[in-house]
């Protein structure tokens, strides 16, 4: 059965169903694409500002650095305004991914929605029949389960992007508080 016939035939919930579930994985994709490339920038940055003072080349982070334009605005680097940069800015950069937990969660739920309403008229079709067979039955139920399937398929997708998100936002944070410790350290080591 082709795409066409298969929509031709089903209902409006179970074409709404498909649709929302359609632009949940087009979004999901989106974000993932978008917020992995944030990240994974913001993380190369990072890792270059925290060799540099690793190698005793910089006493402070770069410029490129998502910490310096709070440093730059200290005399003295300041703990408890450190990790509320590296706060801010792996809040700032992790932005999408509540909307992929979300879909992670609730798309399995909105394609057996979509199941349960074409098996109900799937039912309601055969009781208005005078005789019904398993040759009659199962092709319709099959139909009803796409819907499931659907959801099942957007919800491994956003899963996966939100576990992929976390641990790289995880990477990033890692890496600034590394950098926040340095340069706490490096200040300490210049006072009298």
């Amino acid at each position: 059965m082709s795409l066409f016939s298969y929509l031709s035939e089903s209902s409006f919930i179970t074409i709404i169903v498909l649709l929302l579930l359609s632009g949940y994985f087009i979004a999901t994709t989106w974000v993932f694409t978008y917020r992995y490339a944030i990240l994974r920038h913001y993380i190369i940055i990072e890792k270059k500002s925290l060799d540099y003072l690793y190698m005793d080349r910089n006493r402070s982070v770069t410029k490129q650095s998502l910490l310096f334009k709070y440093l730059n605005r200290l005399t003295i680097s300041n703990k408890a305004i450190l990790d509320a940069a590296i706060n801010d800015t792996i809040r700032s950069s992790t932005k999408g991914l509540t909307l992929l937990s979300i879909v992670a969660s609730t798309s399995p739920f909105i394609g057996l929605f979509g199941t349960v309403i074409g098996i109900l008229e799937t039912f309601s079709k055969l009781g208005s029949q005078s005789s019904s067979s398993l040759g009659v039955i199962a092709p319709a139920i099959s139909e009803a389960l796409i819907a499931t399937a659907v959801g099942i398929f957007v919800a491994i997708f956003a899963y996966t992007f939100h576990l992929i998100m976390k641990r790289k936002a995880y990477e990033l944070g890692s890496i600034l508080k590394s950098q926040a410790e340095v340069v706490i350290d490096n200040e300490k080591s210049l006072m009298p």
